[in-house]
């Protein structure tokens, strides 16, 4: 593993003791503070350097600070382009692998910057007064493409409305605000200013910038020029009820001089994130499907651009495509999740899949979420997110056909001082109809197999996502203090094929997720070192919904923690932000039409069964499982007298362990809660 000796010392520069490091061995509150992580992983075409995004917390500052650092995988060399603090993103190399494009707020306001390698010199090449985004080089190098928020026109009605002339130097209340779009709410960000994404370029030394699409409608990237650099292919919905129609979307090309629109794909469902070949030859790009179901297989697709005839490859793996790269001219490298472990692999054209590494990992900090990412070269190079269930990401290296590198050890300084719960691996199966249940368990360190631990099973979002074998700090603290924390990927759950999947269409919560956490629970305890009296539950989004849900079905529990739980699902549908998408996948119909179903669904339909003690934690931004969930649960339960504590966190969205003081929030209240009710 070479350049490690390098990546250490510089994470011993960067990085400041930690304030328990003299006093605890084990995982502490204020270690949390002290990670890092790799993320926005971007190879050069020549598959020499490799720029990432490093990420660290920030305690000053309560923030997650992001700088850019480049590897030169020739000379070993590992350096920081950009640490003044600000944000970075969109990493893209030129064809040449002597530039890198990337969008930063230097300036205040986000801009596409190039740096120029050999003459490790930068600039600024846009002035625009919105975010860029998804940047695409052009293949002479002499152009980038971008995707930029165009405003709305106001509607006929804000027209109409006629208002007051404000004298000069009044001091009046905010202008009413007109919400007219379908899709107006975003958590995070709130209420949206009406705009639609379009797509533009720049030269890539500077200059104006063109405006190449127009229209209402919904365009996204990523995006990809055509060899002959006439023309840029990208995703959009161009139907006028676009909004609605959540499961749609076509190719289309739009020529660079004459802005001319041509529709490349016209199926049924979903084409997105299409790549040229390096010689221009074909196209690849997923598809799903426009069924109104909860789970869609990112299928892969590769067309030959000259005819446009079209075919499907590797059609028999049933598990999700995502983030196809060509590797060369005829392999293209792909990611998909298999058994809470993300793969990278090279599809051939003659359609041979070759695995090539399953510890892509460790870009969600706080849980073991199967997530992380890679970039995929021209000579068969590929970098990625590497994890551990010990380490959050570093940047891993494979060139074609060679053995895997770490290229960073961002964390050793800190992790290497500390012991840290043991992962295991645990398969069960559930008592509702003997599913096989696939989950991890981690022990406390200096852990004794002859004493009895309390246990705490986390639950996953979702309910469509994974967990697996990852690092979480949030789980590590839990084990630090002496639980036993075991997390499974219950019905539902991806990387495990369709039929798994949809096990929880329209049964999302019910009596068939409970039993699969319930069945992994009595499989802890036969284990012999888990304490039966000392039993608690958690989960945040989905997960709390779930554990909202279980308590309502079973007294087992000693305590249970819900983070920004779904208490009814009527008043949530039509609240958050996801209400059109939600409603046409997950639903059997809407809420007036069917209010039974909603209902059953709904945690509020057990709270008069209630009688464990129930932690709500929920930020006050939250717009996916607004706040007014959490205060429906929090009033039953004390209406009822069962003991309950809200816990509100000012400004926070439904990432609402986005801060690390938060993170840590999160972790420690509930840590108080268990120890209150531990027996």
């Amino acid at each position: 593993m070479w350049l490690k000796t390098s990546a250490l010392v510089i994470g011993l520069a960067t990085l400041s003791p930690s304030i328990n490091a003299q006093t605890n061995d084990y995982f502490a509150i204020d270690d949390i503070f002290q990670l890092e992580y790799a993320n926005d992983v971007s190879i050069s075409p020549n598959g020499r350097y490799i720029a990432y995004i490093r990420n660290r917390f920030n305690d000053m500052k309560d923030n997650t600070e992001r700088s850019v650092w480049i590897l030169d995988t020739a000379s070993n060399q590992h350096y920081p382009l950009f640490d003044e603090g600000d944000a970075y993103g969109n990493l893209t190399w030129s064809p040449d692998s002597q530039r890198l494009a990337l969008t930063s707020n230097r300036k205040d306001s986000y801009q596409v910057h190039v740096y120029w390698l050999n003459q490790d010199k930068h600039a600024e090449i846009t002035h625009v007064h919105e975010s860029p985004s998804q940047l695409a080089w052009s293949p002479d190098g002499e152009s980038i493409a971008f995707l930029m928020d165009v405003a709305a026109e106001k509607t006929v009605f804000e027209k109409k409305v006629k208002r007051p002339t404000k004298p000069e130097g009044a001091d009046w209340g905010g202008q009413p605000i007109v919400v007219q779009e379908a899709y107006y709410q975003s958590d995070g960000q709130g209420v949206l200013k009406p705009a639609h994404a379009q797509i533009f370029t720049v030269p890539a030394t500077g200059g104006s910038v063109q405006q190449l699409t127009t229209g209402a409608f919904r365009h996204s990237g990523p995006l990809t020029w055509s060899h002959d650099g006439a023309s840029i292919v990208f995703s959009a919905n161009r139907d006028k009820d676009w909004a609605y129609e959540v499961n749609d979307s076509d190719l289309y090309a739009v020529n660079v001089k004459t802005q001319q629109l041509t529709r490349i794909t016209q199926a049924p469902g979903q084409e997105y994130a299409p790549q040229f070949s390096p010689d221009g030859e074909h196209l690849v790009y997923l598809h799903s499907s426009d069924e109104p179901v909860p789970y869609h297989k990112g299928e892969l697709w590769v067309m030959d651009w000259a005819s446009k005839q079209k075919r499907e490859l590797q059609s028999e793996l049933d598990r999700s495509f995502a983030n196809p790269q060509w590797n060369g001219e005829d392999a293209i490298a792909v990611q998909f999740a298999d058994r809470g472990k993300t793969v990278i692999a090279n599809v051939s054209l003659d359609d041979e899949l070759t695995r090539r590494v399953d510890d892509v990992s460790g870009t969600y900090v706080s849980r073991p979420y199967t997530m992380g990412s890679f970039s995929a070269s021209n000579n068969g190079a590929i970098a990625y997110t590497q994890g551990t269930p010990y380490r959050p990401a570093d940047v891993g290296y494979q060139a074609s056909g060679d053995e895997t590198h770490t290229l960073t050890q961002l964390n050793e300084d800190l992790l290497g001082n500390k012991k840290l719960g043991k992962v295991h691996e645990i398969t069960y199966n559930s008592s509702y109809d003997d599913q096989p249940i696939q989950g991890w368990y981690i022990t406390p360190p200096d852990f004794d197999e002859d004493k009895e631990y309390p246990l705490i099973v986390e639950i996953h979002g979702g309910p469509h996502l994974s967990y697996g074998p990852h690092f979480a700090a949030e789980h590590q603290r839990y084990a630090a203090e002496g639980y036993v924390v075991l997390y499974v990927n219950y019905r539902g759950s991806t990387s495990y094929g369709k039929d798994f999947a949809m096990l929880l269409d329209g049964n999302y919560a019910s009596e068939y997720d409970f039993a699969d956490h319930m069945s992994g629970v009595d499989a802890m305890i036969d284990k012999g070192f888990v304490d039966a009296d000392n039993l608690f539950i958690a989960g945040g989004s989905a997960g709390g919904i779930a554990t909202a849900y279980a308590v309502g079905l079973t007294d087992r529990f000693n305590a249970a923690a819900a983070t920004n739980p779904v208490i009814n699902w009527v008043s949530k549908v039509l609240t958050a932000d996801s209400s059109i998408g939600q409603i046409t996948n997950q639903f059997p119909a809407m809420p007036w039409e069917d209010l039974d179903h909603y209902w059953k669904r709904s945690p509020l339909s057990l709270v008069g069964n209630v009688s464990t003690p129930v932690l709500l934690f929920t930020g006050e931004n939250d717009r996916r499982t607004p706040i007014s969930e959490t205060e429906q649960f929090y009033q039953a339960l004390k209406l009822r007298h069962v003991d309950t504590a809200m816990v509100r966190v000012p400004g926070a969205s439904h990432g609402v362990t986005y801060r690390p003081s938060h993170m840590i929030a999160k972790i420690e209240h509930a840590l108080a809660w268990f120890e209150h009710y531990k027996k």
